[in-house]
């Protein structure tokens, strides 16, 4: 018991000094295999997902067990009126099952998962009581996912819940596999088109990244889901509604490093990412300029 105390006591401490003000509003990391909360803030605050959503869709679909070479013509129906985001995949396209759940997970693009709801077998009727189920399953009792796309503001959860649905995603080699790829080229139309990862951090130098998913929408801000080894740990880490894309990425930094057992964050200095300077540091430079200036 005295020893559960004192290893609580040194995880609180470690993470208040190293403490760092976090841009995203909501953040929960999650020590892989034991549970153990590593860094928590707003972990139970209900917010809007994004695309955060698309883990969720392509955990439905693969339990369907349907064809995945089956050919999916993007249809009208699967261009976004909500939002008017823009996609590289034109209407009409033919695409393969698994190429078009590649591009929902790896590219984020929401014609892609939309048309995998309109698909699904029984319809997006069918696509959604799969998606209440599946939720049910998870224990994520403060969770709503009403689309496939995570465009919709209605989809809701809270980093608590997301870690839930993070580890069971983890669980489809599929979803690993497609979420972790830095980029692909598929044929569309006849035409070779080369499609990118939204994290820039997968197939980053010095990041060993097992499950990624990005998302935003102006209600939800900049959102991240990753599994990551730092140091020889493994640790699901969710970030949400954070104001900018570099501000998700510095929280992410942050929260490798300090999972390797880092003793200085990196902070943000105006526009730029620094890291933080010591007082020492500081006074060396200072005398240096001194005897530059004479």
């Amino acid at each position: 018991m005295i020893k559960k105390i004192l290893a609580s006591v040194l995880m609180t401490v470690s993470a208040a000094a190293f403490a760092v003000p976090f841009g995203s509003q909501s953040v929960l990391v999650v020590e892989d295999g034991t549970g153990k909360v590593l860094l928590e803030k707003n972990a139970d605050r209900v917010v809007s997902i994004a695309s955060l959503t698309k883990l969720m869709t392509a955990m439905v679909v693969l339990d369907a067990n349907q064809d995945m070479d089956e050919l999916i013509a993007i249809d009208r129906r699967d261009v976004d009126t909500l939002k008017h985001s823009t996609s590289r995949v034109p209407v009409g396209a033919k695409i393969t099952r698994r190429d078009v759940l590649h591009l929902a997970l790896m590219s984020s693009d929401n014609r892609a998962a939309a048309s995998l709801s309109r698909t699904f077998e029984g319809g997006p009727v069918a696509f959604k009581a799969a998606v209440r189920a599946k939720i049910r399953a998870l224990g994520m009792t403060q969770t709503v996912i009403d689309e496939p796309t995570g465009l919709s503001p209605s989809n809701k959860s809270t980093a608590a819940d997301l870690v839930k649905m993070a580890g069971a995603a983890a669980a489809y080699p599929t979803i690993v596999e497609m979420t972790t790829d830095a980029k692909d080229t598929l044929r569309i139309n006849g035409r070779r088109v080369e499609y990118r990862n939204t994290n820039r951090l997968v197939g980053a130098k010095g990041w060993d990244i097992g499950l990624s998913k990005t998302g935003y929408t102006e209600e939800a801000g900049r959102c991240l889901i990753m599994r990551i080894k730092a140091a020889g740990k493994n640790a699901t880490l969710v970030m949400l509604n954070a104001n900018s894309s570099s501000s998700r990425v510095l929280d992410a930094l942050n929260i490798r490093r300090f999972i390797g057992g880092g003793d200085e964050p990196v902070i943000r200095k105006g526009k730029a990412s620094v890291r933080k300077v010591s007082v020492r540091a500081r006074a060396k430079a200072s005398v240096t300029k001194k005897r530059r200036r004479r």
